[in-house]
């Protein structure tokens, strides 16, 4: 008796699993006819005004954001044309997969709707180079994404992220990527293998300690560790390339060291660069006085030229006065422009007006001394004088010597 109840009793629950099954299965297929059903209503849904026109525009862009769309427009999947597409603040819980013909979309914005899971389709979008996810449920991102070789920049912020998506380290381009918002408490230890990254956010998440691997990833130009839990922070002088680091609304009790050059935000950040404001004002100044000094100090030798020259000229001036004292001549003020000139016009009179011999002589020895004055002062003042001021020098000479030889003609020719 036991063993035939027992043998009913196992045979009626094979029945009641197998009904279990059945309906799982009915269930199933419910959805999916119902799934059908909803896209088939979407496809012959009305669309708002004005979706029409921007659909048939031709454009490369398509904003169709906060429009509330449930799913995604069948007339969409058609613009092979589309470069970028903006799908934000709708109520999207998936994509269709004819998303994937759209091949020369380069900027894919999904921020602010209902996605669990990033679509298949989206990681089949070989040439996108931005992708927005931000604001949706996602936990994690699939293994596809590793498709997106081109990919440039990825933002998953506000999301329910609790572990760093390694899928990441093979998009070799990644630049930026916005992690803010999220769950995450530690970063892995290997993060430095993404060696493209640039601009990493992590604001918003559940660090108590600062991450020591962002230390290795001298790459970093901004890194932003805002609303975390971190009580300190060690020294960024080791990050050369840092431009911008925030730490605002942590526990710590003043901003860290980092290079001259990096904007930093957070508690004590404002009185340190004022700090570091007057020390540059200062060094700036103290360059500036150390090279007036130079210059007045390179300046000092050309005045003592001078000087000296002038020094020479006087004592050449009272040489050529003892001279002429002792030959009974008294030796005049050197001609002007204006009489050499009129000695050279006019030639019967310039012979009537001349000296004799040895007041010539004094006067010419008067003014090639001084007129070794002038060379030497032009010489100083620059050189782009000295040509000029040398030929009218030299035509000056010129004509004094044509009028001595024309004086020691003249006594030859009377003796």
């Amino acid at each position: 008796m036991g063993n035939s109840s027992r043998k009913e009793g196992e045979e009626d629950g094979g029945e009641e699993k197998e009904k279990e099954k059945g309906e799982d299965g009915d269930k199933e297929e419910q959805e999916v006819v119902k799934e059908k059903q909803e896209e088939e209503e979407a496809q012959d849904e009305e669309l708002p005004l004005g979706v029409d026109e921007l659909l048939a525009s031709g454009d490369p862009v398509l904003d169709l954001s906060y429009y509330k769309f449930r799913r995604l427009p069948k007339q969409v999947l058609g613009l092979a044309h589309l470069e970028k597409l903006y799908l934000c603040g709708n109520r999207l819980r998936k994509l269709p997969d004819g998303i994937s013909q759209l091949q020369g979309l380069r900027i894919l914005a999904l921020d602010f709707n209902k996605l669990d899971d990033v679509p298949l389709a989206v990681c089949q979008l070989a040439n996108l180079t931005r992708l927005y996810l931000g604001s949706n449920r996602l936990m994690s991102l699939p293994p596809d994404i590793r498709n997106l070789q081109s990919l440039r920049c990825l933002w998953v912020e506000s999301n329910y992220f609790q572990h760093f998506p390694k899928q990441l380290y093979d998009l070799p381009h990644l630049r930026s990527l916005q992690l803010g918002d999220n769950r995450l408490r530690t970063l892995p230890s290997d993060l430095w293998r993404m060696e493209a990254l640039r601009g990493l956010w992590l604001y918003g998440n559940r660090f108590q300690e600062f991450p020591r691997v962002l230390l290795k990833m001298d790459q970093l130009e901004i890194l932003d560790l805002d609303r975390n839990r971190i009580s300190e922070i060690p020294s960024l002088l080791h990050l050369p390339a840092l431009r911008l680091f925030s730490y605002d609304h942590n526990p710590v009790k003043g901003p860290p060291r980092v290079g001259e050059e990096v904007f930093i935000v957070g508690e004590g950040a404002e009185e340190a660069l004022q700090v570091r404001e007057r020390r540059k004002d200062a060094k700036e100044r103290a360059q500036r006085e150390a090279e007036e000094a130079a210059a007045a100090a390179a300046a000092a030798p050309v005045i003592i030229g001078i000087l000296k020259k002038l020094r020479m000229s006087s004592s050449s001036l009272a040489a050529a006065s003892d001279t002429a004292a002792a030959n009974g001549t008294v030796p005049s003020a050197p001609p002007t422009e204006e009489e050499v000139g009129i000695q050279g016009n006019d030639g019967e009179e310039g012979e009537a007006e001349r000296p004799n011999t040895a007041l010539k002589e004094a006067e010419l020895a008067y003014e090639e001394e001084g007129l070794e004055y002038e060379r030497e002062e032009l010489i100083c003042e620059g050189e782009c004088y000295v040509g000029y001021g040398g030929a009218e020098l030299e035509y000056e000479r010129a004509e004094m010597d044509y009028e001595y030889e024309g004086e020691e003609l003249e006594q030859e020719e009377g003796a």
